[in-house]
C-alpha cells in the first residue's frame, strides 16, 4: 500500500495592529484559507497575534479573539503584519487622547516583538503601512522592500539603510517580502503561494476570488506557467488548463476546441483575445517552462529534455528557447549546480 506523503505545515502568524486595515488582513488571508482548500500537499496554520486581545479596523468592526505574542517562533514559520489607518469609521465613537496613548503602547510592543521573535529562517511579510512597523524594529534594513505610496517618504526617513522601492505592487527580497497595500496583499500572498506551493494553487486561488494575477514593470516576472491568465473566459481557461496539465500532449486545434464547446475558429479568437497570444505560442511558452525545469532539477540530456518538453527535435527546443531566454540551456544547468 502507498504511504500517503507527509503534508508539510507552515505556521503563518497574523499581526493586528491596533486601528488595522482590515483588507491588509482579510485579503492576504483569504488566499490562505483558499489555498488550504484545494490543495493537500501544504497548509497553511493560521494564528492572529497582537498586543490586546481585540483590534479595532478600518470600517469600525471590532476583531476579539487575538492571541498575545508568542515568545518564540518555530523555524520556517511566516510573520504578516497588516498595516493600520489614522481614521475609523465609527462616527458614533469619538477617539481621546487616551486612546491615542494606548494605541501607541500597543505599536510599540508589536516593534519590540518583532525585534526579538524574527531570526534567520523566518519570513517577514508586510502589508501597506504594516512595513512602517518592520522598519522600526530594524528588520528592513539591507533589504528591498515597498509600502503604499502615501508611505514611501515616511519608510525611507525611518529605515535609511533599506532600499525603499517606488511604484510596486510587491517586493520579494528573500526572507522580506512587502507590498504596496490594500489588494496588493492580496497579489503579494498569490505570489507567494504559487512558490509555496505551486502555480496551479494560486491560478485555483486567484479564479476563485475572481482576481487578476497583476504584476508592473518592475516586480517580480510571473512564472510562465501563470502567464495569459489575466481573464475571466471559463472556455479560455478550460482550455489553458488542458494544456498546463499536459504541455508535451501533441494537442490539436479540434481537441482543444471539444474541451471549450466552441468551433475551433471561434476558440482561436477567444485565446487570442483574452490570453494575448495564440495557442501555439502558449503552447511553446509552457513547453519551455517545462524544460527548464528538467533542465534545473534533472540529469536528463537536451535530446532527453526536448523529448519530455514535447518538442519534435532539440533543434526546435533550442529555436523556442532562445525566443524567451537569453541564456542558453547549459547555462541553466550550470547555474542550477
Amino acid at each position: 500500500m502507498k504511504q500517503a506523503e507527509a503534508v508539510r505545515r507552515i505556521a503563518v502568524y497574523a499581526v493586528l495592529p491596533p486601528r488595522t486595515l482590515l483588507l491588509d488582513a482579510a485579503g492576504p488571508l483569504e488566499v490562505l484559507r483558499r489555498a488550504n482548500m484545494v490543495q493537500d500537499a501544504v497548509r497553511f496554520d493560521v494564528r492572529y497575534i497582537g498586543p490586546a486581545r481585540s483590534a479595532s479596523t478600518s470600517i469600525g468592526l471590532t476583531v476579539t479573539g487575538i492571541a498575545p505574542f508568542p515568545p518564540t517562533l518555530p523555524d520556517g514559520a511566516m510573520v504578516v503584519v497588516a498595516g493600520d489607518v489614522d481614521a475609523v469609521m465609527s462616527p458614533d465613537v469619538k477617539r481621546t487622547a487616551a486612546d491615542d496613548h494606548d494605541d501607541a503602547i500597543n505599536q510599540a510592543r508589536i516593534i519590540d516583538w518583532l525585534r526579538a521573535a524574527i531570526r534567520p529562517g523566518h519570513r517577514l511579510v508586510t502589508i501597506c503601512s504594516g512595513a512602517l512597523l518592520a522598519a522600526r524594529a530594524g528588520l528592513l534594513d539591507g533589504y528591498k522592500c515597498t509600502t503604499h505610496y502615501l508611505s514611501s517618504n515616511e519608510l525611507a526617513e525611518i529605515a535609511p539603510r533599506a532600499n525603499v522601492l517606488d511604484n510596486r505592487l510587491y517586493v520579494d527580497d528573500g526572507e522580506r517580502c512587502s507590498s504596496a497595500g490594500v489588494t496588493a496583499g492580496i497579489d503579494l500572498m498569490l505570489y507567494l503561494v504559487s512558490q509555496m506551493v505551486d502555480h496551479v494553487c494560486a491560478l485555483a486561488v486567484a479564479r476563485y476570488l475572481v482576481v487578476y494575477l497583476r504584476r508592473s514593470g518592475a516586480d517580480p516576472q510571473l512564472s510562465p506557467w501563470l502567464e495569459g491568465r489575466n481573464h475571466l473566459h471559463p472556455a479560455v481557461h478550460r482550455v489553458q488548463d488542458a494544456m498546463t496539465a499536459s504541455p508535451a500532449k501533441p494537442w490539436t486545434l479540434a481537441a482543444l476546441a471539444k474541451i471549450a464547446g466552441a468551433s475551433p475558429r471561434h476558440l482561436s479568437r477567444l485565446f487570442n483575445e483574452h490570453v494575448g497570444m495564440n495557442m501555439a505560442d502558449y503552447r511553446n511558452r509552457l513547453r519551455v517552462a517545462l524544460a527548464h525545469e528538467l533542465i534545473g532539477h534533472t540529469r536528463l540530456d537536451m535530446e532527453r529534455v526536448a523529448e519530455r518538453a514535447g518538442f519534435a527535435s532539440t533543434r526546435q527546443f533550442r529555436r523556442v528557447w532562445h525566443r524567451l531566454y537569453a541564456g542558453s540551456p547549459r547555462q541553466v544547468r550550470s547555474a542550477a549546480r
